[in-house]
């Protein structure tokens, strides 16, 4: 089977093709419509998502295929390895010239990813990943931070979220952002931009994929908000909520969140 080093060269060429050419549809006008789900998609997610079938596909037609911009096809649960993809992750903030979206690829193998990238073209950053070989930056290594106080701490969230009056222990002041892509959040954290992202909704494997693998070979905790890792490439494409959070931080975050039942 390809090496995991061959797969994430594959995927950069492919995101920074895919990224380059969203870019270049903005510029020209963007047509928008609204899903089913009530989220809105453009021309360019659509184009950027057949640009990586045909480039992907082509290029390692035994791997099965999971998009956010594709029917999903049982199939895929028969191949060991797949592609998740998340053509623009981010739409809204696409659409609006603001730089936080990217191209998000992983390469999953037995349920978990082996290699990813993260393309943010307006931010000028790409993030890459091969398990077991760190996490990477434009090419420099990153780590998580240090951060072990959640007082203060750089966390990327709903405001309101946080000011819930149902928490059995408010949260303390901390730096609070927003940023609409899933997968550019955890780089941040990544990178030590950012302590710590929350969602306590369910997030899609397209969402995730590429970016748990970025974020936790940079040394950061990530997975559900029960402290349970996420797994892949199963019948329901879609994971039950989000933290991610440099290691030290983690066990704070979780022993505050641990306690809410989600419904299925």
């Amino acid at each position: 089977m390809t090496d995991a080093g061959a797969d994430l060269d594959l995927i950069v060429a492919a995101a920074l093709e895919a990224g380059q050419l969203a870019v270049r549809m903005r510029d020209e006008g963007l047509s928008v419509e609204i899903k089913p789900d009530k989220t809105q998609v453009t021309n360019a997610d659509l184009a950027t998502d057949a640009l990586l079938t045909r480039r992907l596909r082509t290029a390692r037609p035994d791997y099965g295929w999971l998009s956010e911009e594709t029917a999903d096809n049982a199939e895929r649960l028969s191949n060991r390895r797949l592609f998740v993809v998340d053509p623009i992750d981010g739409t809204r903030a696409f659409i609006r010239d603001r730089p936080w979206w990217g191209v998000s690829i992983a390469v999953v193998e037995d349920g978990l990813p082996i290699a990813g990238v993260v393309f943010a073209p307006d931010a000028e950053e790409i993030y890459t990943a091969v398990a077991g070989q760190g996490a990477f930056l434009n090419g420099e290594p990153i780590r998580a931070s240090d951060c072990d106080l959640v007082h203060g701490c750089g966390m990327i969230g709903d405001q309101r979220m946080f000011e819930h009056p149902a928490w059995p222990e408010p949260w303390p002041a901390m730096r609070i952002e927003a940023r609409n892509s899933t997968a550019y959040r955890m780089c941040l954290v990544a990178a030590g931009t950012f302590d710590a992202a929350i969602a306590i909704v369910a997030k899609s494997d397209w969402d995730l994929a590429a970016a748990d693998l970025i974020a936790r070979e940079a040394g950061a905790y990530c997975g559900d908000h029960l402290g349970k890792p996420f797994a892949y490439n199963r019948a329901n494409p879609s994971q039950p909520s989000l933290v991610c959070a440099a290691p030290r931080l983690a066990p704070l975050i979780l022993n505050r969140v641990g306690h809410i039942a989600l419904r299925n």
